[in-house]
């Protein structure tokens, strides 16, 4: 059995108006809509990269990926008041994009802020941004995927502050292989290595479900044995999130 975190009917990771690719979706919009759609709560874990690849300004302004936390909280806590007396729950959260250039202004946004709950998100790889496909020229989808699995494993084990691993799946979202799903018997090595770190300082291992959601005709699938083997290692804690960007998509599954 797992302790789903931190509450069933609970959708841990989304944006808002606050994250640099959340424009659509406000904070009260977002909360109001989840409430609708019976959920208990949300987090909104806006964007924080201090690392922006240069090839995005070949297809987009390139704009901070960074948010003025207590703008972000005093906004919250209007829309929690608004709420008062429903029972419906809004943590305060953020989402950490790790790279590896970019440790001194992580340490320094989680150390000036407080925050409900942290995840630690790989976005940029390799100074490529794999939304525009560049990571993936010259590879194979073993080592794209595989390479993709151990930066993860680097650096959040230099991080440590933090809550929930974020979509350890996101490389598939946006690949041109037919493998369009990580195995755990592809990658079972370093996958092991990832659940013990999660187990031993009591993070939670995040299923994304934006990462299943059909993407350009690609389908993938979260692999059951992913599940079994983070449990029969002694997982216990998995972190539900939609990964929304807009109203309509927040609790999707």
């Amino acid at each position: 059995v797992f302790r789903i975190m931190i509450m069933e009917l609970f959708d841990n990771h989304n944006h808002s108006q606050f994250s640099f690719d959340g424009k659509k979706a406000s904070v009260e919009s977002t909360a109001l809509m989840a409430k609708e759609k019976g959920l208990g709560g949300l987090c909104f874990s806006d964007h924080f990269d201090a690392y922006t690849p240069p090839m995005k300004a070949a297809f987009e302004d390139m704009v901070p990926e960074d948010f003025d936390v207590k703008v972000q909280q005093d906004e919250i806590d209007r829309v929690q008041d608004i709420l008062e007396g429903s029972g419906f729950r809004i943590l305060k959260g953020i989402e950490i994009g790790m790279y590896c250039e970019c440790h001194g202004q992580i340490r320094s946004k989680l150390s000036d802020n407080s925050f409900d709950q942290v995840i630690a998100s790989v976005h940029y790889i390799e100074q490529t941004d794999p939304y525009y496909g560049g990571y993936y020229d010259g590879k194979d989808w073993r080592q794209a995927y595989g390479t993709y699995l151990e930066t993860i494993y680097r650096e959040m084990t230099w991080l440590r502050d933090f809550d929930i691993m974020g979509h350890f799946d996101y490389i598939v979202r946006y690949a041109p292989y037919p493998q369009e799903s990580i195995r755990y018997r592809d990658f079972s090595d370093i996958m092991d290595e990832m659940f013990r770190f999660l187990i031993d300082e009591g993070k939670a291992l995040e299923i994304n479900t934006k990462s299943y959601q059909n993407f350009k005709g690609r389908h993938p699938v979260l692999d059951r044995d992913v599940l079994l083997r983070y449990k029969e290692l002694g997982g216990e804690i998995i972190s539900l999130g939609s990964d929304s960007h807009s109203p309509e998509c927040v609790g999707t599954s």
